[in-house]
């Protein structure tokens, strides 16, 4: 995929454009639980986003150090995300898309943190409702990086047959829900192969017309789980580091999505900042 095998050496001549993602700057959240602006002429969005869904309030503190993007994070960086957003959008909506995966070759390499910033800058589009989704299996990462203390995930749902609305949260952000894990599983990609899983990521992508699905997946070069899920989501986003990922890396990952869109790739800890 020549895209992938050249994002490096894109990067290193665009770091002032998406390949090279600015650090988001310490900051504080302000939110108000239960205030919410749903469109009028979206009954589907309404009940999705709020009607059944638990809402859980975000720690300033804990915001501050995972570098989440909040209300008062700079212009510089939320420049840069509306940015990506955009690129998203317009890829998605040219191809009549709705789901995507955001994987990395390796640990380390800012995925979560790209998933989740880029699901709130997409929610923050008002058309749109978003649903940010750990399949990250074997070290989910979602809840922690938001400081979500869930007592149910998507473990809960698998195993304990747990009702989805009860594993489903919203993070006090308007238009975000999440579906976060708070357990590991070992056997990751026979689960995400499984026909229960594949029912569930059907009924996700397909009860409500405004929404984006956004699956943070598990590194490609250290599982088969992200390969073995790539069939049921419409396209990735490549999340590579500088200084750590290497060409060879990027071809194996190349070689592994066998043809499966690349809407494009997203350089992280460049040397002007950190994504």
């Amino acid at each position: 995929m020549e895209q992938l095998r050249k994002a490096l050496m894109q990067a290193e001549r665009d770091k002032q454009g998406l390949k090279a993602m600015p650090e988001p700057e310490v900051a504080k959240t302000a939110t108000s639980e239960g205030q919410y602006e749903v469109p009028a002429s979206s009954k589907a969005l309404e009940q999705y986003a709020y009607t059944d869904t638990r809402v859980m309030s975000l720690d300033d503190a804990h915001l501050e150090a995972r570098r989440v993007l909040n209300s008062t994070t700079s212009d510089e960086v939320m420049q840069a995300y509306k940015m990506l957003r955009t690129q998203v959008l317009q890829k998605l909506k040219l191809n009549e898309w709705n789901s995507l995966a955001v994987v990395s070759p390796g640990l380390g390499n800012g995925k979560t943190l790209t998933a989740i910033n880029l699901a709130i800058s997409l929610a923050q589009e008002v058309k749109h409702s978003v649903l940010l989704v750990d399949f990250d299996l074997r070290n989910p990462g979602v809840a922690q990086t938001l400081g979500l203390d869930l007592e149910s995930g998507v473990a809960d749902y698998l195993l304990r047959d747990e009702p989805i609305k009860d594993v489903l949260v919203n993070p006090g952000i308007e238009r975000l829900v999440v579906l976060g894990g708070c357990e590991a599983l070992n056997h990751s990609s026979e689960a995400l192969g499984s026909p229960k899983m594949i029912r569930l990521v059907e009924e996700l992508k397909q009860r409500y017309p405004d929404r984006i699905v956004i699956f943070d997946l598990p590194p490609m070069l250290l599982s088969d789980d992200a390969i073995a899920f790539a069939p049921y989501v419409d396209a990735m986003l490549m999340v590579i580091e500088e200084a750590k990922t290497t060409p060879e890396d990027l071809q194996l990952c190349a070689d592994m999505m066998a043809g499966k869109p690349l809407l494009g790739s997203v350089l992280n800890k460049a040397t002007q900042g950190v994504a």
